[in-house]
């Protein structure tokens, strides 16, 4: 047995020796409501669990040399170890600690002071700005802009910045806060300080990032999916297949190796595993299929000496592009040019999305007759729940859409669809800045930093001179933090919350036919605002750290060894470097951790890393304890909050600017602010009749079902503040 079985057998042993209970499916008796405390009799049975195991084999004994196999494997003298026994020694002691509970874990104060901080945002500023002052797409020319008085966006998110019109459009770059890390300084990942290869993205993941179920206390499922709807706006890599396995292969057919360096793609950089992996190697897989995003020095359009930046394939704009599409031939595709309507395709007495042109590209259907959506994003089939609040958001520009015209039958299509479009966005800004960013990032925290403001009236927090493009440290590192949110069992509930079953989340990515089934559309609503979503720790349901896009196969992939892989591929700073970044002190030696990483959490990232400066953002920012009201540590907090602020007041069209040319009216401003993702789902869903008020809040006597007629406790936008005056249109 190689070290990686011997890691992922110490992990798998803390969680049953320590009374941690690996993850459980809802057939177990997994409580839907409350989180499921260990009793005397779990703990008991836990390690009659585990007796049982080791007897048959399952934890078989630690070897030493072994242990000191694993450094020489990965090249690397990890300082200060002696022989392999003593390796073995250092590793088992540590090794054999608990995990810290979830429970348990401190929470600090406010964030280190940053010396000239402003008092709202970040103010970080970019890593080069003389390069990425402009930098589009090779070939791609300037955008074309009037005179700075359209009412409405643009689809491509081109024009929102006059001065600096290519500024969040699609297809334009990443931008960073901390240079570029590239073992060549050009695109090569990076490398140990010492010139050794990284420890491995899946061993990284087996030991650090086990499942050990735990539920959240106070949110549900649907705070988690909506996180996934915001991240799937503002962007998406270029070249990346998020959605299903990508066509380029790097691992051999069967995954026990991968491809023959010599005959491999140029952009392949797959997660390789010699060692021993108890879920993997001894079903014969070896390789992890991962293929690097696309930049600007793979495609050649800039010298072959500056660092590579990748490319977002969307608009970096909270715009709802996810529905309406990032480029003006998706938009089109999408509409009706009816009415302001989005297409739709009627099934079973409901409107649903039409099908995708080339369902084998986003599906992994088995027949053809199987549900497979087109929509503004290629991502809209992942997974059931994020399928649904795709739709919902579908449906409700086509809900906003119809009234306006019974309000207003005079308006032509287009300035329905605009409208409507505009409506939408707005609400989708406000749900996510006051209802979101409030859960996962604290309210006073995102007061504090001019995330969210108290008052009736328009911001005015709109600056020209700040670019709202995304952060390749947030969007490839920080934001997938959240994935620990991810639940692996899916919730079915009837109205009065009683069970109907549950649907394991690996049997339908790619595979949305699910939710045409039955009554599984509301029920799969009523169980994401009821369920409550798996706690913000450094524990991953298997689902898809072992199942993730398996199509039918016994494994899958591991999304949180490829969010490590990710990291490297885009040359992220090192956690470190971050950590300075934001105010921390900049460890020298790996106990400087310690003021927000557990000391059995510093020990593991000493036994796998040589030095500080290696370890990757995206593992030591997950290991961090959380910022008190907030659901991540330090290091994540402040890049996030630099990017929701950059987002919000780079946007000239942000639904709270009052200094655009055609702001809301006062009116329609206090009706876009009366939206909540309760009433979004109760007058999109089926036949769902109730819901709780703030439907990312679990359940609770301060929190009771209502009925959705309820105006006074779900209350709804009137659109009647849109209605106008046919002797004064335009």
């Amino acid at each position: 047995m190689n070290t990686l079985g011997v890691l992922w057998t110490a992990a798998t042993l803390f969680a049953v020796v320590t009374g941690q209970h690996l993850y459980k499916n809802p057939h177990d008796g997994l409580g839907f409501f409350d989180t499921e405390e260990s009793t005397a009799e779990d703990d008991d049975a836990a390690e009659d669990r585990a007796e049982e195991r080791a007897e048959e084999g399952g934890f078989p004994e630690l070897d030493a040399a072994e242990l000191g196999d694993f450094y020489s494997e990965f090249g690397a003298d990890r300082g200060g170890f002696g022989p392999a026994d003593d390796v073995f020694s250092h590793l088992e002691s540590h090794l054999a600690g608990e995990f810290p509970s979830h429970g348990e874990l401190p929470s600090h104060g406010e964030l280190p002071s940053h010396g000239e901080l402003p008092s709202h945002g970040f103010g970080f500023p970019e890593a080069a700005p003389e390069e990425q002052a402009d930098r589009r797409v090779c070939g791609a020319g300037a955008p074309v802009c009037g005179g700075g008085d359209d009412k409405y966006r643009t689809i491509d998110g081109s024009c929102n910045h006059l001065s600096n019109p290519a500024w969040g459009m699609t297809n334009t770059f990443f931008r960073r806060v901390k240079p570029a890390k590239y073992a060549d300084g050009v695109q090569a990942p990076p490398v140990s300080v010492s010139g050794h290869p990284l420890p491995n993205a899946r061993l990284l993941s087996a030991v650090l990032f086990p499942d050990v179920h735990a539920a959240d206390p106070h949110w549900t499922l649907v705070a988690m999916q909506y996180g996934q709807i915001i991240t799937h706006d503002m962007a998406q890599a270029l070249g990346t297949a998020q959605a299903k396995a990508h066509s380029t292969s790097c691992c051999a057919r069967d995954r026990s190796r991968a491809v023959p360096k010599e005959r491999q793609d140029p952009a392949c950089f797959p997660v390789e595993f010699n060692h021993e992996d108890r879920q993997y190697s001894r079903r014969g897989v070896r390789c992890i299929n991962f293929v690097r995003s696309s930049s600007d020095v793979a495609q050649g359009c800039v010298a072959a000496s500056k660092p590579a930046e990748q490319i977002v394939s969307v608009t970096h704009y909270l715009d709802a592009s996810l529905v309406y599409g990032s480029t003006a031939e998706l938009a089109s595709s999408l509409r009706e040019f009816q009415g302001g309507r989005l297409r739709t395709v009627v099934k079973h007495g409901r409107p649903f999305p039409p099908s995708a042109p080339n369902k084998t590209a986003v599906c992994d259907h088995i027949a053809e007759e199987e549900a497979c959506y087109l929509a503004g994003d290629s991502r809209m089939n992942q997974n059931p729940q994020l399928t649904i609040l795709q739709i919902i958001l579908l449906r409700e520009h086509n809900r906003v859409s119809g009234h306006l015209q019974q309000l207003n039958p005079h308006w032509d299509d287009e300035r329905l669809y605009q409208e409507a479009r505009r409506i939408v966005i707005a609400e989708h800004q406000h749900i996510s800045y006051y209802e979101w960013l409030p859960v996962f990032l604290g309210e006073h925290h995102a007061k504090v930093h001019g995330l969210i403001h108290e008052g009736y009236g328009f911001t005015h927090d709109y600056q020209e001179s700040v670019d709202p493009s995304i952060l390749n440290g947030h969007s490839t590192a920080a934001f997938r933090y959240f994935h620990t949110n991810i639940a692996g069992w899916l919730q079915l509930l009837g109205e009065h919350r009683d069970s109907r079953g549950a649907l394991r989340l690996s049997d339908h990515f790619n595979r949305p036919e699910v939710i045409e089934r039955g009554s599984n559309f509301d029920d799969l609503v009523r169980g994401m605002t009821t369920q409550p979503q798996e706690a913000t720790d450094q524990f991953f349901t298997v689902e898809i750290t072992r199942y993730l896009f398996r199509n039918g196969r016994e494994l899958g992939k591991d999304l949180r060894a490829i969010d490590i892989q990710r990291g490297r591929d885009h040359g992220l700073a090192s956690y470190n470097d971050y950590r300075e970044n934001c105010g921390l002190r900049r460890a020298r030696r790996f106990s400087d951790f310690l003021d927000y990483i557990s000391p059995e959490n510093v020990e593991r990232l000493k036994a796998l890393y040589e030095h500080p400066d290696d370890v990757d953002y995206v593992v030591g920012g997950s290991l961090e304890t959380h910022v008190n009201g907030a659901m991540v540590g330090p290091s994540f907090l402040c890049v996030i909050t630099e990017q929701f602020y950059r987002t919000r007041v780079g946007d000239r069209y942000f639904y709270e600017n009052g200094d655009h040319p055609h702001p809301f009216t006062h009116d329609q401003l206090a009706e876009i602010r009366r939206a909540s993702i309760s009433r979004l789902l109760c007058d999109n869903s089926h036949d769902v009749i109730a819901m709780q008020p703030r439907g990312f809040e679990k359940i609770s006597h301060k929190n009771q079902v209502v009925l959705c007629q309820r105006t006074d406790a779900l209350p709804v936008v009137n659109l009647d503040a849109w209605r106008e005056n046919p002797q004064h249109h335009h």
